[in-house]
């Protein structure tokens, strides 16, 4: 089995082939990023054989077009997680860091490691994902414009102070448009500018929002059956996991959302730490699902009980929760993924 390692670049990437053993077989590089040299790439592997596997290092924002090109060509690729890559360099006898160098460990690092994840071209999950970063972009440039807003508005007059959280309404904004006509200056009209913009965001990030639970209902019906999962949360939670199909099992998942405990014993106490590894997006998503049950549900109110009779502080108690409902996001987006793959039709209307 050859493995030809990728150090994906902007504008080039370097490949590298090596054996079975790890010895450097040859190196390429290409001249652009663009579909004509990643195809040149698949000419240059084919002296090698056709028996080949492609590992890429995991940045998706560099490599996605080079993942689309090869596996449209039938070509077979993992992805390799930057750490790892960085371990097999460090481990190397060489020194230094270079293009080379980089892909070198790459393919090292892919034959020591034979269940890493397969590359996989896009689906609907990318489409919410794009979306939910975009309105989170979005609402976090309206509370910079608002932040501005209510100091323009405060040395208009000291007494102006809209309550709290209310600059997102349309009613609070049109009734400040209204009023700011009546002052005149610079501040004013810097003012009436914010008002407007944020009045502007606030349209098109509801309207992302409609698009987003459209989305969301279509490919994640049974994940919004969970008590303390809205539309938003089952967004990020299919946005930031992809393809569910990818993992091996709810342990493999637990690990990447960063709620399997990790061990930190030594004596005769059995004790597990929080885990700050895996994606933090996702583990804040099923964070706040946590809060939200220890609240208000009554399943993971007797859950947590049970944890802290049996000898858990608080906050143990609550990662075990993270790692229970992990299992179930797990189990039901497993679940709505197989009834996508079954039902297209409602998939694509």
């Amino acid at each position: 089995m050859l493995v030809l390692g990728i150090d994906a670049h902007k504008r080039t990437h370097t490949v590298v082939a090596v054996d079975e053993a790890g010895r450097k077989l040859g190196q390429h590089t290409t001249t652009s990023a663009t579909t004509a040299d990643h195809l040149e790439l698949v000419r240059w592997a084919d002296h090698f054989g056709a028996d080949r596997r492609w590992a890429v290092e995991d940045c998706r924002h560099l490599s996605r077009r080079l993942e689309r090109d090869l596996l449209t060509a039938g070509e077979a690729i993992v992805r390799v997680p930057t750490k790892m890559m960085a371990h097999a360099r460090d481990a190397a006898r060489t020194y230094g860091k270079s293009d080379p160098i980089d892909a070198l460990a790459v393919a090292r690092a892919a034959l020591r490691e034979p269940d890493l994840p397969a590359a996989r071209l896009d689906d609907e999950t990318r489409q919410v994902r794009l979306l939910v970063d975009h309105r989170e972009d979005l609402i976090a440039e309206r509370t910079r414009q608002i932040n501005r807003l209510r100091w323009h508005l405060h040395e208009l007059d000291p007494a102006w102070d809209p309550p709290e959280r209310s600059l997102n309404r349309y009613k609070q904004l049109d009734e400040i448009i209204a009023r700011l006509a009546d002052f005149d200056g610079l501040v004013a009209r810097l003012a009436l500018e914010l008002a407007t913009s944020i009045r502007t965001l606030t349209v098109r990030i509801n309207d992302l929002e409609r698009e987003i639970t459209v989305l969301v209902r279509t490919l994640a019906p049974t994940l919004l059956t969970r008590p303390g999962i809205g539309v938003l949360t089952a967004a990020k939670l299919l946005g930031e996991t992809a393809d569910i199909t990818r993992f091996r099992n709810k342990d493999a998942y637990a690990r990447h959302t960063g709620t399997a405990p990790l061990p930190v014993w030594s004596g005769n106490r059995t004790r597990h730490r929080l885990a700050h590894t895996g994606n933090r997006q996702l583990n804040c998503a099923i964070h706040r699902i946590a809060v939200t049950q220890s609240r208000c549900h009554p399943d993971a109110r007797a859950f947590i009980a049970r944890r802290i009779a049996s000898g858990n502080t608080p906050s143990e108690a609550r990662r075990a929760l993270k790692r229970r409902l992990s299992d179930l996001v797990y189990r039901d987006l497993l679940h709505d993924a197989s009834n996508a793959a079954s039902h297209p039709s409602a998939l694509a209307a």
